[in-house]
């Protein structure tokens, strides 16, 4: 069969052209990394350690999402440190190497703004009120906010610079209810632990951690812990090493993941 000159031109502008589509129909290298849950997990550029200041009532909820995190995330590590608001911040300001900062309210967040320690804008993710905390047995008989302020009851509260602490004084200002503590605690996990361990007849924490205490003490609601919803906001703190670890980790707990879990232990949304 004879090829002619036309016909040899035609066949090398037909490879030609196969050879470019060929091309444009690769979409992504092999090997290409995939964006995970909220853009979180799966991210191949994700490692090292982020190290996050917490409200100390995020305890359980935080340790739970840092494990599903790194499990998320492999080569991450989340490094946890739990305590007062107020203790956090005073910790962050003073130079701690904090990459994360988790508060129990806006006010705490906002002395880290105030001192140029935040990298752009905290993220609100959570909400949570208080609610009275008894022994098991309630040897004081306790069944509302008011029974609270009766003789010989032992109560222990949060200091005011602790968000559960402000939030106690402004319930008893709502309910025209003056108390008088024999203790004022600096997180409210220490209040708890003075409940729990029958040093107090009663204690004022968030409706998570008696719902996270188990049978160990009684929750006790009270309509009055409406005037005081704490709202919980997290941020990058600026003098982070790992901006880029820690603005995962705020995806991960403001995701679908952070709510699941904060929602299961009796957090509401902001």
């Amino acid at each position: 069969m004879r090829i002619t000159r036309k016909r040899v031109a035609a066949l090398l502008v037909a490879g030609a052209l196969t050879v470019g589509m060929t091309g444009c129909g690769s979409s992504a290298p092999a090997g290409a990394a995939k964006g995970g849950s909220d853009g979180a997990s799966g991210t191949a550029t994700l490692s090292g350690t982020v190290t996050v200041y917490a409200a100390a009532s995020l305890k359980a909820t935080f340790t739970k999402l840092a494990g599903e995190f790194e499990a998320a995330n492999p080569g991450t590590k989340v490094a946890l440190s739990f305590a007062g608001s107020s203790d956090l911040v005073t910790q962050i300001t003073q130079g701690a190497p904090a990459d994360v900062f988790a508060s129990a309210d806006t006010k705490n967040m906002g002395k880290l703004s105030d001192a140029k320690l935040l990298d752009g804008t905290a993220k609100n993710f959570a909400t949570n009120v208080l609610a009275i905390a008894v022994p098991p047995s309630n040897p004081a008989s306790i069944s509302s906010f008011a029974d609270l302020a009766k003789p010989g009851v032992k109560v222990v509260v949060c200091a005011s610079q602790v968000p559960c602490g402000s939030a106690a004084q402004t319930i008893e200002k709502a309910a025209g209810t003056t108390l008088k503590p024999v203790s004022e605690e600096s997180s409210v996990t220490d209040v708890l632990g003075k409940v729990a361990s029958g040093e107090a007849d009663a204690g004022l924490v968030y409706v998570t951690d008696v719902k996270g205490a188990g049978d160990k003490v009684k929750g006790i609601p009270f309509p009055e812990s409406d005037k005081a919803v704490n709202t919980y906001p997290i941020g990058t703190v600026s003098t982070s090493r790992n901006k880029a670890l820690a603005g995962a980790f705020i995806a991960w707990v403001t995701g679908s993941e952070g709510k699941k879990v904060l929602g299961d232990a009796g957090f509401g949304t902001p």
